[in-house]
């Protein structure tokens, strides 16, 4: 059957297709997800440029200790202004020399910003994870009963609607505006779970590192959001940047209704060859009489599933590290410009999705040729996404005021993440193709308190000490822990093998089940009295 199809293969296949708008899909759900990131620094009130203190961070004093000495005779165990450097000598810093600048671009004439502290603005930033784990396990359950077209879709949408209304309610006050956050975070906490429920009904289990690299459709959200809404603040100011989010969004939305089905059988423009090809591959023991309970007792007592949770845990606490911090510590320990922030905090996350695309490639080539274990795969995979990662992050925590090492070792940190859809993105789908779904779910509500804690831990260890190089070391050394712990004991004791449980019991099976198989055994008689079953790992002829 396999090379029947691949010689009638589609132009383009329809899971092809799906891939494309599930990976947009999740763009569009990190686009609004951290859009406000870089908006609220537009949004908030901030003191004129000459107040801005030069000398304050440790780096600083670093890298412009040769050119301030030579040029201007000033104290530089103490703070000083850019206009005493002015009033002092007539003196330009070199374009090399990274000061923290306003570009003095202001769109809004009439509007000086928001009288918000620090507090008010970790408050709104954080509020979209306030209630966001609540709703994985149900997003999970909701995909098995409605479908993950309904499910994803109206959850990704109802995100994007809440773009239109932050602008006018930010004016109303920052209560308002955290509340306005954490139900988005609410809502759009049904949509990853969800998607696992698709992945087991259309994907065969060797190409499924492939498709899950379309989650990391998130990555290139992230890495488009950041550079893009600070060109859209420059232009017409930081209201647009979530209208103009809202407006791409509905456009995804719009797409995804029209190109989307649950299931192959029911897309109506799928090849026969196409839908024969997916069917005879997958293990659709949930094709049942009636729904059986959920195995709730199994899934939360099994090993294979926490091993997950343990990756996902270490995994996300580096990745979160970054992406959530990176901007403050470029602009405030090396101090970049808000542009220059923008692009160094997107660009690793563009490595990250190309490092996704090549690993997947690699993990379903180690299985087609039967090179390595579907376990084995996985364990590779998280060796790269957590005990490298971690490695890699433990390079930052030691790149002190060298900013070019600083890139490096973030870059490639960030990138090695992308790992994760071949390991446990993946290996939640091979334990049990029934309940991926709720698998993810119960592994994003655990998940998800990393969004909480990281800001919470990160902002304890520097407060106060926001400009000290050695407590961000003190940052990056508790996520080089999480990432390696993780990585090792996952690659111990975990596998990834169907369980037990995934499998219904035997007054549940259907009439459809038995003709199924009857459809796969016809599937592998050839010609000659020959059966060549290619469903098995290891393919067997008899003659």
């Amino acid at each position: 059957m396999a090379k029947e199809y691949k010689a009638k293969r589609d132009l383009i296949s329809v899971r092809t297709v799906l891939w494309h708008v599930v990976f947009t899909g999740f763009a569009v759900n990190y686009m609004t997800r951290l859009n406000i990131n870089i908006a609220i620094v537009s949004m908030v009130k901030h003191k004129a440029n000459k107040s801005v203190v030069v000398g304050a961070s440790e780096c600083f004093r670093t890298n412009l200790t040769s050119v301030i000495e030579k040029d201007i005779n000033l104290d530089l165990n103490r703070s000083f202004t850019i206009d005493e450097i002015g009033a002092n000598k007539s003196f330009s810093f070199p374009e090399e020399t990274n000061i923290p600048q306003d570009s003095g671009h202001d769109i809004d004439k009439g509007f000086e910003g928001f009288e918000w502290n620090e507090f008010h603005q970790g408050l709104i930033l954080g509020a979209y994870f306030w209630f966001h784990w609540l709703t994985q396990i149900p997003g999970g359950i909701l995909a098995q009963k409605y479908g993950t077209k309904l499910v994803f879709g109206l959850a990704n949408f109802s995100g994007v609607l809440f773009c239109f209304i932050i602008p006018p309610v930010s004016y109303l006050g920052y209560e308002y505006l955290a509340v306005t956050r954490a139900l988005q975070g609410l809502l759009t906490g049904f949509a990853w779970p969800s998607m696992h429920h698709m992945t087991a009904k259309w994907i065969p289990p060797n190409e499924r590192s492939s498709f899950v690299s379309a989650y990391l459709g998130s990555s290139i959200g992230a890495a488009l959001t950041y550079p893009m809404c600070g060109w859209i603040i420059d232009e017409w100011g930081w209201e647009w940047v979530f209208y103009s989010n809202g407006m791409l969004g509905t456009l995804w939305y719009i797409w995804w209704l029209l190109c989307v089905y649950d299931s192959p059988e029911e897309h109506p423009r799928i090849s026969d060859a196409e839908r024969e090809f997916i069917v005879s591959r997958l293990d659709r023991t949930a094709e049942t009489k009636g729904k059986p309970p959920v195995p709730w007792k199994s899934i939360a007592t099994s090993i294979p599933i926490w091993m997950n949770i343990l990756a996902q845990w270490g995994g996300i606490w580096g990745f979160f590290t970054i992406m959530t911090h990176a901007p403050q510590y470029f602009k405030i320990v090396h101090g970049w410009d808000i542009k220059a922030t923008g692009l160094l905090s997107g660009m690793p996350h563009i490595l990250r999705f190309g490092f996704s695309l090549l690993f997947s490639q690699l993990g379903d080539y180690l299985l087609e040729s039967n090179r390595m274990s579907r376990t084995n795969v996985r364990k590779l995979a998280v060796t790269h996404c957590c005990t490298i990662q971690g490695l890699l992050m433990l390079g930052l925590a030691y790149s002190g005021c060298n900013y070019t090492v600083a890139i490096v070792f973030m870059s490639a940190a960030v990138a090695v993440n992308g790992a994760v859809s071949t390991g446990p993105l993946a290996s939640l789908v091979d334990i049990s193709p029934n309940y991926a779904s709720i698998g993810l779910g119960m592994c994003n509500t655990i998940v998800a308190l990393v969004g909480v804690l990281t800001p919470t831990v990160v902002s304890y260890i520097t407060y106060e000490n926001q400009t000290d190089v050695g407590q961000w070391k003190k940052v990056f050394w508790l996520a080089t822990i999480m990432l390696t712990t993780s990585g090792v004991i996952y690659c111990i004791f975990s596998k990834s093998e169907v369980q037990p449980w995934n499998s219904p019991k035997e007054e549940y099976i259907s009439s459809d089940e038995e003709e199924l198989k009857a459809l796969k055994t016809e599937n592998t008689k050839k010609d000659n009295g020959c059966i060549k079953d290619e469903l098995e790992v290891n393919i067997k002829e008899k003659c």
